[in-house]
């Protein structure tokens, strides 16, 4: 599949009407088109399951390079997968995207892809732990959000509560940070955690909730007793 069959069929599934609302909601600059999301995961489903993974990476970046919104989403889908083999390139291409981040929906997608890739080769952790020192604030934030499996464990290996701690140490350094969406990834993280560890949840929250954003407290805290 060329770059160009998959923009048309991108544009075949465009809901007239739907991308000027797309693009405010979003906060979009960059073209939207107006896509559906079922429409955007029936697309690239059916692409995952006819292209090599060499094949969907290049499809991948070649999408993300044209910068429109919904086939920046639609590269993120086509590499969320739990078994790509090998899955080096698409690693090295979903770190590559991340600089480019700039609004949470193309981020979370991304990060999304992301987390299979952890789970796959957790020592990639390393690498995300160097985004936790970045100048921007979106690279910051999906350092967060792309550990967000270990947060969902009933039966964590301790290797697993060692990778828990970890990230929970890194949220701890953005405490003082007053972006929203920062707060917002610290209780994110935070209230997932609670379903299944509600102990570090809570331990967490006593030693920094006086210097979160009330709001984050608050969404932290929603599954606590």
């Amino acid at each position: 599949m060329t770059l160009d069959d998959a923009l048309a069929a991108l544009r075949a599934r465009i809901e007239p009407g739907r991308a000027e609302g797309q693009a405010k909601y979003h906060k979009q600059t960059r073209e939207v088109l107006g896509i559906p999301n079922p429409a955007l995961n029936d697309l690239t489903k059916d692409w995952r399951q006819s292209l090599t993974v060499e094949e969907r990476v290049l499809l991948a970046d070649a999408l993300w390079q044209t910068d429109i919104f919904e086939a920046r989403i639609a590269a993120a889908k086509l590499l969320t997968q739990a078994r790509i083999r090998p899955d080096t390139a698409a690693w090295d291409l979903i770190v590559s995207w991340v600089p480019d981040f700039d609004s949470w929906a193309i981020a979370d997608h991304v990060c999304m892809a992301g987390q299979k890739r952890l789970l796959a080769d957790p020592s990639r952790l390393d690498t995300v732990e160097t985004w936790t020192n970045s100048a921007d604030m979106w690279t910051r934030r999906a350092a967060l959000v792309i550990t967000l499996p270990w947060t969902k464990q009933n039966n964590p290996k301790p290797a697993d509560l060692v990778i828990r701690d970890r990230v929970l140490g890194w949220a701890a350094s953005y405490i003082d940070d007053p972006e929203w969406f920062i707060q917002k990834a610290i209780a994110w993280w935070l209230r997932d955690l609670s379903k299944h560890d509600p102990a570090r949840s809570r331990a967490f929250l006593d030693a920094y909730q006086n210097r979160m954003k009330p709001f984050a407290v608050k969404e932290a805290s929603k599954y606590l007793a």
